[in-house]
């Protein structure tokens, strides 16, 4: 099992390496579009500031964290809503998620074993948490670095985005309203160092197999399955790739097949 200091260390450094992206930005860089539609580099902020604010309200009031989602206007607009109420001049935003995201590790460090924390449409533990919040920062920090034409080098943090990518295969299914598959899948991928990250019966009939990278940005819906090198055998591993979605809520639009990186289509989640 993966400590949650660990877990927060990583989360940190991931936090980091988004933010030594947007930090030196001029005021007018951030609102260069992302692949996200209708959202800027300032609204890719925003949201990583405000889903850190609501996981501190799931870690430390329960009852407010709960009443963010009773008071939501459109329920169906909870991200974009969330996103537009934390906007704010670039640095008292940068200032603002630094300050949340620190809140926010301290108090997943202090959850006792055990708890479980709420979250939409379901509850999680600190770990679970620590790891969603990875995978959140770095799906948006990629949408940040399509916006700024720039490729991020891969790390080890990827394992974490991976491992939720595998745990959430059913929610992908159901999210389709598919129903989720019986069969096993047994996926290896090749991590940034070269090694080999595996989930899954080793005598699975489903396979899925192929770049750590790339499973990452299909299972947070950054790129089009055409659009990576992943390869799936099997029926269950073929219809994976195509409803595959680590977050939480509602299936997400995906990305439209493209020859560049990002694309002209995105998802907010």
């Amino acid at each position: 099992m993966v400590d949650l200091s660990d877990l927060l260390t990583d989360l940190a450094d991931e936090s980091d390496q988004v933010d030594a992206l947007v930090a030196p930005l001029p005021a007018a860089d951030w609102a260069r579009p992302t692949p996200a539609p209708g959202w800027s580099i300032a609204h890719q902020v925003a949201h990583l500031a405000w889903t850190d604010h609501v996981a501190l309200l799931a870690a430390t009031d329960a009852a407010a964290f709960f009443a963010t989602v009773s008071a939501a206007p459109d329920p169906a607009r909870l991200v974009d809503h969330g996103a537009e109420q934390f906007l704010a001049p670039p640095a008292e935003l940068l200032a603002r998620w630094r300050a949340g995201r620190t809140a926010l590790a301290a108090a997943l460090a202090a959850v006792p074993a055990g708890e479980k924390l709420p979250w939409y449409g379901t509850r999680m533990s600190a770990t679970s948490m620590a790891t969603a919040r990875i995978m959140e920062t770095w799906a948006h920090g990629e949408d940040v670095a399509d916006a700024l034409g720039v490729v991020r080098p891969a790390s080890d943090r990827l394992r974490h985005v991976a491992h939720l990518g595998v745990r959430t295969l059913g929610h992908g299914f159901a999210a389709h309203g598919r129903p989720a598959p019986t069969a096993p899948v047994r996926v290896e991928l090749t991590g940034p160092g070269g090694d080999t990250w595996s989930w899954g019966p080793a005598d699975a009939a489903d396979r899925l197999t192929g770049p750590a990278r790339d499973f990452c940005l299909l299972v947070t819906q950054r790129r089009h399955r055409a659009d990576l090198a992943l390869l799936a055998t099997g029926p269950v591993a073929d219809e994976w790739l195509d409803v595959a979605q680590a977050f939480a809520g509602p299936s997400g639009a995906g990305r439209e097949p493209s020859a560049t990186p990002g694309g002209e289509h995105g998802v907010r989640a």
